[in-house]
């Protein structure tokens, strides 16, 4: 007689992490290996990880490969979200201009970042750290590699700061806390700010303010540069050159977007090399020159439209609180 699954029983099979799951047992060894993890500890916490098939839906399908510019924006740019900013930089302004001195990051764009991965800390994540990474470094092929290097991190990552890798809440993609850090970002950048001796970005808004400040420090933001100017096209030349190549590492001199019919609307040396995008704004389009500032934005997030809304952001918290 032919084994049948019921789809409750296959559900049951994917969801074991134990050592029945072909990609545990190497894993366990590696981790023994490489970090000196005893291999039933792993083990026991692999077995008590779920496979969340919300975690597999979600990561395809994220709003900024999804939806257009106007759409996108629209989740972010809001009265709600600028005033949260405002109230975020009253009551955090001591860490946030010291973290603007010590690291060279304005303290607008400090907050914007925590705004839109968080909104300010009310929305960090409700997903066990464990269950995304289990789920997507042992059953999401396409980047089964990258989150188990992240689970790796986040396992020591626990040991080291004596947390409880069963407990710890995130994003569906693992990503932790106000600032919304994957694992490897939090070992290469996450501070103690506050000096009380923990690195805590889950609970503790000053060390990520310093955290997210570090971030920017260590992918090249220049203090006082602009991020992104707008530009008008025209011509014959425009149409042509719409074929340019739009993606994050795709430069361009400002003197050959002259060419091709851009216009920025500041004064940019000719020379210069810049980034060019065409933004879907609903009843028309949007041309931007993304400048050095805008790509350090994107080392956080991989999205031209993320960078602009942290930037467009932190453009309108900085407006309202000076005007408020």
């Amino acid at each position: 007689m032919a084994l049948v699954l019921t789809s409750a029983s296959m559900a049951a099979l994917a969801a074991d992490y134990s050592t029945k799951h072909p990609a545990v047992v190497p894993f366990v060894q590696e981790m023994q290996v490489e970090y000196g993890f005893a291999p039933g500890y792993v083990s026991g916490l692999l077995a008590n990880a779920e496979r969340k098939e919300s975690i597999l839906e979600a990561i395809s399908r994220p709003a900024e490969r999804v939806r257009p510019w106007h759409e996108y924006r629209a989740i972010f740019i809001t009265d709600k979200r600028i005033s949260g900013g405002v109230e975020f930089m009253k009551t955090y302004a001591e860490a946030l201009a010291r973290a603007e001195k010590e690291y060279g990051v304005e303290a607008e764009v400090i907050t914007a970042i925590i705004g839109v991965e968080t909104s300010y800390g009310g929305n960090k994540g409700s997903h066990r750290v464990i269950d995304a990474l289990t789920t997507l470094g042992f059953d999401y092929p396409p980047r089964a590699e990258f989150f188990r290097r992240q689970l790796k991190a986040f396992l020591v990552l626990t040991r080291e700061q004596q947390m409880d890798p069963l407990t710890l809440t995130g994003s569906y993609a693992g990503a932790m806390g106000f600032p919304q850090f994957i694992p490897s970002s939090y070992q290469a950048f996450a501070v103690d700010f506050d000096g009380d001796g923990t690195v805590d970005i889950w609970n503790n808004p000053v060390d990520a303010i310093g955290s997210v400040a570090n971030y920017f420090k260590e992918h090249n933001w220049m203090l006082g540069a602009d991020v992104a100017i707008p530009a008008s096209v025209k011509g014959d030349n425009f149409a042509k050159g719409m074929t340019l190549e739009q993606g994050l590492e795709a430069r361009r001199t400002v003197g050959e977007l002259q060419n091709l019919g851009w216009q920025p609307k500041r004064d940019l040396v000719s020379e210069r090399e810049v980034m060019a995008y065409e933004f879907d704004a609903g009843a028309q389009k949007e041309y931007w020159i993304g400048l050095d500032n805008l790509y350090v934005i994107t080392r956080y997030n991989r999205s031209v439209m993320y960078a602009m809304v942290v930037h467009q952001l932190s453009e309108l918290v900085k407006e309202a609180a000076e005007n408020g």
